[in-house]
Formats: C-alpha cells, sequence, structure tokens
C-alpha cells in the first residue's frame, strides 16, 4: 500500500512554519495580556480608590521604619489601596519608596492609589494635641488625658504643680502615662532654666518652693501682665514676715482646687487646713495648681517694687499698693463697684395698684 500523498494544489506547510505561526500568535497573546496588566495597573493607580469601610475617610497608622512592602499590605488590609502589589511598584518605580513617612493618615473615600502614594510621600499626617490649661490641677490633668479618646491606658495623678500647662502633640495609641511623663519632663527642663536666672535675695531656697508661690500667683490673676507684680507682692510679704492671706490656697484646702461655687465664709478664713495663708505663715506645703511659663518666671524673677498689697479694681485686674491707707481706699472704690453693680441686678420694683 502506497504512502498517501496530500491532496493535489494545496500547499506543503513546513515544521518550521507552523512553529512561526504558532510563535507569533502566543506573543501577540502575551503582549495582549501585558497590555491588559499594564492598563489594570494604570487604572488600579490613577483610578478612583477604595470606598471607605465606615465614614468618610479610613485611618491608616504607620509605624516608624515600616519598609514599602509593610506599608503596601497595611493599606490594603486598611482598604485604603486597592492592590498591595501595585502600590509597591509604583513606590519603587517613581522614587517614592525611600520617603514614605510613618505616622496616621486620613485616606478620604475613594483617593486614588497616586493620591495616597502622594499623602505618604509629602507626610501629611494626621496631628493631635492634648491642652493643659494654665492652673489646673494635677486631677483635672488627668481628667483631660483620660477624656482624651486616642490615647490610651491609664495614668497616676502627679505630684501638684509637676507638669507644665501647655499644648502637646499626640500620636494615635500613644500611652497616657507616657504623655503625662513628657508634661512633667517640660516643667523640670523649663524650671531648671528659670532657676538658673533667679534674682538674688528670693525668700524661698529651693526650686520647688518657687513653684509653690508661682501656682498662687496663677490662680489669683487670669491677666498675664499682672503675674509679675502680684509675684513681686507675695515676695515682699514674705521677706517683711507678712502673711500671704490668699483666698485660692484657702479654696484649695478646701476643695482640692474645684470651685466652692460660692464666696468663702468667714469661718474658712480661720479653717485649721495648712493651706489657709491667712492662718499659716509663708507658703503652703505644695503648690496649689500647675502654673504656666509665665508664673513661673514671675516667682524667680518678680520685678522690682515695694507694694504689699492688690484688690479687684472692677475691670478684670487689680489696683495695688504699698501702704495700707492706700490699699483701703482701693478697697473702698471696690465696694462701690460691688453696691453699684449689686443695684443693677436688683429687679426694677412692681408699680402699686391703685
Amino acid at each position: 500500500m502506497s504512502a498517501r500523498r496530500p491532496p493535489t494544489g494545496v500547499p506543503r506547510v513546513s515544521p518550521l512554519r507552523r512553529l512561526m505561526v504558532g510563535g507569533t500568535a502566543a506573543a501577540a497573546t502575551i503582549g495582549f495580556i501585558v497590555l491588559l496588566l499594564l492598563a489594570w495597573g494604570l487604572w488600579t493607580y490613577h483610578g478612583p480608590g477604595p470606598e471607605a469601610k465606615a465614614g468618610k475617610a479610613t485611618i491608616v497608622q504607620l509605624r516608624r521604619g515600616s519598609g514599602v512592602n509593610e506599608i503596601a499590605s497595611i493599606l490594603e488590609t486598611a482598604g485604603a489601596v486597592r492592590s498591595a502589589p501595585v502600590f509597591a511598584a509604583a513606590a519603587q518605580l517613581t522614587g517614592a519608596a525611600r520617603s514614605l513617612k510613618a505616622g496616621e493618615y486620613e485616606i478620604p473615600s475613594r483617593t486614588s492609589m497616586a493620591g495616597v502614594l502622594r499623602k505618604l510621600r509629602e507626610g501629611a499626617v494626621v496631628r493631635h494635641f492634648v491642652t493643659i490649661p494654665e492652673g489646673v490641677t494635677a486631677e483635672m490633668t488627668v481628667d483631660i488625658l483620660m477624656a482624651n479618646p486616642i490615647l490610651v491606658g491609664g495614668a497616676p495623678v502627679p505630684p501638684e504643680g509637676a507638669i507644665l500647662p501647655e499644648t502637646y502633640e499626640v500620636t494615635r495609641g500613644e500611652d497616657r502615662a507616657s504623655v503625662l511623663a513628657r508634661m512633667m519632663d517640660a516643667r523640670d527642663k523649663l524650671l531648671v532654666q528659670l532657676w538658673a536666672q533667679r534674682s538674688p535675695g528670693l525668700p524661698y531656697n529651693t526650686p520647688e518652693e518657687a513653684v509653690i508661690l508661682a501656682s498662687i500667683v496663677e490662680k489669683e490673676t487670669a491677666k498675664p501682665e499682672e503675674r509679675p507684680m502680684i509675684a513681686r507682692v507675695f515676695v515682699n510679704r514674705l521677706q517683711s514676715g507678712m502673711r500671704l492671706q490668699s483666698d485660692p490656697t484657702i479654696i484649695y484646702g478646701i476643695s482640692r482646687g474645684k470651685p466652692l461655687g460660692r464666696g468663702i465664709r468667714q469661718s474658712e478664713l480661720l479653717g485649721p487646713t495648712p493651706y489657709n495663708t491667712y492662718a499659716v505663715d509663708g507658703l503652703p506645703p505644695t503648690p496649689i495648681a500647675n502654673p504656666g511659663r509665665e508664673s513661673l518666671a514671675a516667682a524667680v524673677a518678680p520685678p522690682p517694687g515695694d507694694q504689699l498689697y492688690f484688690v479687684a479694681d472692677g475691670t478684670g485686674g487689680h489696683a495695688f499698693a504699698s501702704t495700707l491707707e492706700e490699699h483701703e481706699r482701693n478697697v473702698a472704690k471696690w465696694r462701690e463697684i460691688e453696691r453699684r453693680r449689686a443695684g443693677e441686678m436688683l429687679p426694677a420694683p412692681k408699680a402699686k395698684a391703685r
């Protein structure tokens, strides 16, 4: 039986040609797939990102020292980007991989991957602050820290006057005790600087005693420009053997600095607490609040002067005097202001029926 021959008129295709045709088709298929992948990558990078899982933004926390692959994984897990590999590749190709910054980021819903990468490259982190007002007590300071929702853990009540009231930057997840330690370190650092520049002849021998006086100054006036003069009055009193006679010290002895919601009673002026500077000589045993920078500076370097008295002047400030006679005149003016204000607050008399 003879071998079968191809039909007459049909061209014979060599194996090499078949291989070339198959290779071309495969290359075209691969090229098409590559184009699809490239198009998908470009869309993933430039197109709208994922919708936030909750709210209008996704919060992402990147730890210091994170590599690009770890960052990409965190972003994908949080739902801030669609693909960790694409993000990592984009960071490498754009040269941003080595300049991504740690911190907390708020990624608005549907932000493109390009936008996310730009945020991380620019370090557009969310910044959080805790403000401790001047004159708050140690317990109030801890209450402020405990009420902050981004901090974690507890914090012990520090010694009175041990922290520096200021605004501090904090990070999400930071321990409250560590924030409190920063506040105490800031006060210690400032106190060392101020004490080294103290005026000669002060009636106290230690920085902590200066803090006690500064805390009284802080509570006596809300006007920063008055603090040096208030400090001078108290320094003069201590040097002359007079009692400080400060109302805020009485309040601290009664309520540990919480507002009484009423005036000080006559019996409380003679009360037995060690904080009653109407009844005891010298400084109270501890500060009565956390004084700010101005009060601390005033306590260690008060301006010259011979003033021994001050009383409210009706404007939110005080009138100062060097003699008792001058002080009594200032007190009389203040009493008149009080009487006038009380009269203005009385209701108008009703008309009598005829």
